[in-house]
């Protein structure tokens, strides 16, 4: 059994004359981040492997969640997540080496919900329909499948939960 977490950055602030990779977390998204890492830890999805794009607000997002965890899972920070469809990152999911029992993906909307979509074939509870509903920011998809990250295709994994991690004010 493989388990695939999907996390949408954090609420992200619009600063005048920074690039879009650049911008940051706004204040709500550094408060949220927080808190998608004590969901996840005791949800028990501390991952194994987390493939984070490299834009800064996703960057920070992960920094500030994983702070709420007593390990440090590894972190590869991949280019390819930045602007991708949910085949660009099925297609990331499927080079994930054997070993990797719990993959994290930290990642963009719409490629994100739209990958969660693309791989539930099934879901416990109303999960499907919130998500396709939507995926705001610091929302968080577990997705379980049979076989190996490469096996990973469409309509083949059961979408065990969903949340939107939400910082206290």
């Amino acid at each position: 059994m493989r388990r695939l977490v999907v996390l949408r950055h954090a609420k992200s602030a619009w600063p005048p004359d920074v690039e879009d990779q650049e911008r940051p977390l706004a204040k709500r998204g550094r408060r949220d981040a927080p808190a998608a890492g004590r969901w996840l830890r005791a949800a028990d999805c501390v991952p194994d492997l987390v493939v984070c794009s490299t834009a800064e607000r996703t960057r920070q997002t992960w920094e500030l969640a994983t702070a709420q965890f007593d390990t440090s899972p590894t972190v590869r920070h991949d280019p390819r997540l930045y602007g991708a469809t949910a085949d660009e990152l099925l297609a990331v999911v499927r080079e994930t080496p054997d070993s990797v029992r719990t993959l994290l993906l930290v990642g963009h909307s719409p490629g994100v919900q739209d990958l969660v979509l693309l791989l539930a074939a099934e879901a416990l509870g109303d999960a499907l329909e919130r998500t396709r509903e939507k995926f705001p920011t610091c929302a968080i998809a577990v997705l379980t499948q049979q076989g190996a990250w490469p096996a990973a295709a469409p309509s083949t994994a059961l979408l065990t939960d969903v949340a939107v991690a939400r910082g206290s004010r």
